[in-house]
Formats: C-alpha cells, structure tokens, sequence
C-alpha cells in the first residue's frame, strides 16, 4: 500500500490515472500531488505520455514471438508486499506489457492508446507541450520500427486521407515528399482532445523523422530550432495550425528540410 511518505512509483501513478486504485491510496497520491511538485509534474508527464504505440507498431507486433514471451511473463512471481496496489495495476496491464516486451526485440516500446492529457492539469504553453509529447514520442523509434516497403502513392493518399477530414488539411503525397527521404506511413493521434497529424519517415543517414500537426489558434510563428530528447526540432505556426519537424538529423539539415516543406504543407 502506497504510505503518505512514500513517492509512489510511475506503475501507481499510471493506476491513478487509470482509475485503478482504491479510494484511500487515490486520495493519498491526490494530496502528494497537492503538496510535491515533482510528483505533480511526474503524474502531468505520465497522463500525457498514453501513446498510441499498439496502432503504429501493429506490423511488427503481428510478428512479434508473444507466446514464449506470455509465458515468461507468466513465471514471474506475484509479490505479496505494500505494494500490492502496484502490482494488481501491473497484472491488469499484462497483456500490454506482453506487447512490450515483444516490441523491444525489434527495438520498439508500446504505451497505450491515444496522446491524452488530464483535464485537471492544464498546459503553461500549449505549443511547447504538445512538442514535448511528441518528442517523447518519437525517441522510441528505431530505423526497425519504420522498417518494410515505401507506400505506393495510392496507399500514401490514403492514409493522408484521415488526416486532411479531422484536421482540415488538404496534404498530398507530393507536398509531404521528402527528397532522399523514406515516407513510411501517416497516422491520426490525438492530443488534448484534439486530432494530431504524424507522418513518419526513415532517412537513411539519420533514421526516423517525423512532421506532426495539431490545430493552432496561436497565430502565425516564423519557424524556430530547438533540441528535445537528442533530436532537433524545427517548429513553426500559421493562423489554423502548429506544425513540428523532428529527427536525428543536424539542425542546418533539419532546417532546410522544413523551410522547403513549408509552402508545400501550407493550409
């Protein structure tokens, strides 16, 4: 059980958000939160990290070898202890870590199901968060995650397809072409409650690089260069939407790359 003075672990916080635990160990992390700013910003961390890493990595989970990993999972011995609130979250979670551990031998991580965020903790700068997500993210990928064939145009527009109705984007498979620079697949998050645009890419030199889009009402940003988990990122905003370039690439590269996408991408 979760004592007063105890800083409970990202396992209890993630049971927290989820709802998962009991009255009196909810209201004990409710007022650690109140009184501890670093587990208040651990618990924001955690409620917007919920990534929907089942859907993009669903190719390679297909393949993934489950079974004998299920059952490795199954030997480890259940503990009886004061955390036993910790443990029944982890055991209601076996099966996504089953995918996990499946995952990581092909270099990935699986979280859960969509980029959210707690409607209790608000955001000091929407456009600086949602980056930082992002980029969260986005340092999971590995040149395996984004490994197999280039989409044909047809499947390209496809997938484009979603984004272009959820977003109000009208997104081409040649206006998000990247020369020298794989397309790997578009896919339709959500962050805050919004719809998040992802177009992932694997460049040869560098590895996996990524736009992303979300709505903006911040108003027009002329584009800016900052570093976030290893990557750089170029970020820039017009009057509908906030758009975000990410990956391992050098900044001058990286740069160049936005500065020729942006009249492309413009909406």
């Amino acid at each position: 059980m979760i004592t007063k003075h105890t800083i409970p672990s990202d396992e209890e916080l993630t049971a927290f958000i989820d709802g998962e635990l009991t009255a009196e160990e909810a209201a004990r992390i409710e007022t650690m939160v109140n009184e501890d700013k670093s587990v208040a910003e651990r618990l924001e961390f955690l409620a917007r990290a919920s990534l929907p890493f089942e859907q993009a990595f669903a190719p390679l989970l297909r393949d993934a070898p489950r079974e004998r990993l299920e059952a490795m999972l199954a030997a480890i011995p259940a503990r009886e202890s004061a955390k036993s609130a910790a443990v029944a979250a982890f055991a209601t979670r076996r099966g996504l870590l089953g995918a996990l551990a499946a995952s990581l031998v092909g270099g990935i991580a699986i979280d859960r199901a969509v980029i959210g965020i707690g409607r209790n903790f608000s955001a000091k700068d929407e456009n600086s968060e949602w980056r930082a997500v992002v980029a969260e993210y986005i340092s999971l990928y590995t040149p395996e995650t984004l490994a197999g064939h280039v989409p044909a145009r047809e499947e390209q527009a496809a997938q484009l397809s979603p984004l272009d109705e959820k977003l109000g984007l009208s997104l081409s498979p040649e206006a998000v072409a990247l020369p020298g620079i794989d397309f790997k697949r578009a896919l339709l998050l959500q962050y805050d409650g919004k719809p998040l645009a992802q177009i992932a890419y694997l460049d040869p030199e560098t590895g996996p690089m990524a736009l992303c889009i979300v709505r903006s009402d911040a108003g027009p940003k002329a584009p800016d260069v900052e570093s976030r988990k290893g990557m750089n990122v170029v970020y820039w905003s017009n009057a509908t939407h906030a758009f975000m370039l990410i990956g391992h690439a050098p900044a001058d590269r990286m740069t160049a790359i936005a500065d020729e996408m942006r009249g492309r991408v413009a909406v």
